[in-house]
């Protein structure tokens, strides 16, 4: 008879969370990853970003407003703009090599979230019988793809001049048994209940708190005052990014021919 050793067989599950409250990437519970922001110039878009947060990144574009094409005229409003939001998945972004036409259930709920959050921000008063093109294209994903969208769609509207009544600043939550974890990454959605909360900071209203697993209600409570806090650290890093890029806009209109002309002529 022959003994065979015995096999022992690894667990494939990552730890979320070890002892020394260190999370699988070495973050703290509430320490949200990198941050960047480029403002670059896509095409004939009106505005344009491209939004990294961690290894999630999205470029967004933003056109208009303009008049509504001839087929969805019917689909316009005689008080107020339209928002048209478009959600593209490169299908080199992201663990399943699948492509997803624009009719992807998942993708379409993606569309549709994103529109909920920024019809009472965008004031579509002022641009009646007129449509807001977002295109959002996700470059690469892993984790907090929802937040980075609107994080994005917030920058590009503000980079194309669409009047907003505040900024929407928007990050992901979860719980790991009793602590509570922000900005989670793919591995640890999967894992945890989670919620993502948009907040408007300088109002401090929300816009959106959308959750998709159960979490009980002392635990949300806990998710929902710090995803709060958070939102308020990507406001200002934000609001840094656009002054910075509004500086950098003014500076080059300040060096241009006309300016040149007009400071000579107050010199004379």
């Amino acid at each position: 008879m022959i003994t065979l050793p015995p096999i022992h067989i690894q667990s494939s599950r990552i730890e979320l969370l070890n002892a020394g409250l260190l999370r699988s990437d070495g973050r703290r519970p509430f320490e949200l990853r990198t941050l960047a922001i480029n403002f670059a110039p896509q095409g004939t878009a009106d505005g344009s970003v491209t939004y990294s947060h961690g290894l999630t990144q999205v470029r967004v574009s933003v056109l208009g407003p303009h008049e509504p094409k001839s087929g969805t005229r019917r689909e316009t409003f005689h008080d107020r703009a339209t928002l048209n939001v478009e959600v593209q998945l490169a299908p080199f972004g992201v663990g399943e090599r699948r492509r997803r036409g624009r009719g992807d259930k998942r993708l379409l709920e993606l569309a549709a979230s994103i529109k909920s959050t920024f019809e009472p921000v965008v004031q579509t008063h002022l641009y009646p019988r007129s449509t807001i093109d977002i295109f959002v294209h996700v470059l690469q994903l892993d984790g907090g793809l929802l937040p980075a969208c609107i994080n994005a769609s917030t920058l590009a509207l503000a980079a194309a001049g669409i009047p907003l009544f505040d900024f929407v600043c928007a990050i992901g939550g979860g719980v790991h048994g009793t602590q509570p974890l922000l900005d989670l990454t793919t591995v640890e959605e999967n894992d945890v209940p989670s919620v993502v909360v948009g907040v408007m900071p300088r109002t401090g209203r929300v816009t959106l708190v959308q959750m998709e697993t159960r979490l009980h209600m002392d635990r949300f409570e806990d998710v929902f005052k710090v995803a709060c806090d958070a939102g308020k650290v990507l406001w200002s890093e934000m609001r840094d990014a656009l002054r910075e890029r509004t500086g950098d806009l003014v500076d080059k209109l300040g060096a241009g021919p006309g300016m040149v002309v007009a400071k000579e002529t107050e010199e004379t």
